[in-house]
């Protein structure tokens, strides 16, 4: 039985080893935007998780005529009334990296206790059909910010990002640990129980 290809838009490398992991062994072949190197490219403006993520797979669904999955995610520091949120990307400014994205948060919390930290990183997942019919799946994962980063593995602020119930950071998890408890493997894990119904749906 031939596979069914999904586009999962994003150019992000470490999210599509991400995903290609989870959906391994699947009856799914994810495709990426590196497939579709001609597709234009658009403005990340929704207010929200949901809307972001609602507006990538609609438009990617509609030009490449397949399904396909988007996901926005992002870390919500409880101090800083949920910032940086739907702005962690690009924190420290539109061309920011990782370093200096996790540099500024941590500036920002200077001064406040450890006790007072608590974070989340939340992701809001979804699936869309080439006529934009869509379905989305939710996950978040808790912990708390750091000051001295610690491990190699992940990206973003995976190194700041504690779990008191592991006593690690996201970046001192292997894949397939953070494969188990990461705000993006819950919601994809999510969405892979309501992908068969929405498929039958839609197809």
């Amino acid at each position: 039985m031939d596979k069914i290809e999904l586009v999962f838009a994003t150019r992000n490398f470490n999210k599509l080893k991400e995903i290609r992991t989870i959906f391994k062994d699947s009856m799914f072949k994810i495709l990426s935007l590196d497939n579709f190197p001609e597709i234009p490219s658009w403005h990340e403006d929704g207010e929200s998780f949901a809307e972001n993520a609602i507006k990538k797979a609609t438009i990617v669904a509609k030009y490449t005529g397949k399904y396909t999955i988007a996901d926005d995610s992002g870390l919500e520091v409880e101090a800083l009334n949920g910032r940086p949120g739907i702005y962690s990307a690009r924190y420290a400014g539109k061309n920011s990296d990782d370093k200096a994205n996790n540099n500024k948060l941590i500036k920002e919390l200077k001064g406040i206790p450890q006790n007072k930290r608590d974070a989340m990183f939340r992701c809001v997942i979804v699936v869309a059909s080439p006529d934009c019919k869509y379905c989305l799946a939710e996950g978040t994962c808790k912990g708390n910010i750091i000051d001295i980063p610690r491990g190699k593995n992940g990206f973003g602020y995976d190194p700041i990002f504690f779990i008191p119930d592991i006593k690690r950071t996201m970046a001192e998890l292997s894949l397939s640990e953070k494969n188990k408890i990461s705000h993006r493997a819950l919601a994809i894990k999510e969405l892979k129980k309501i992908l068969p119904e929405f498929l039958k749906k839609t197809l």
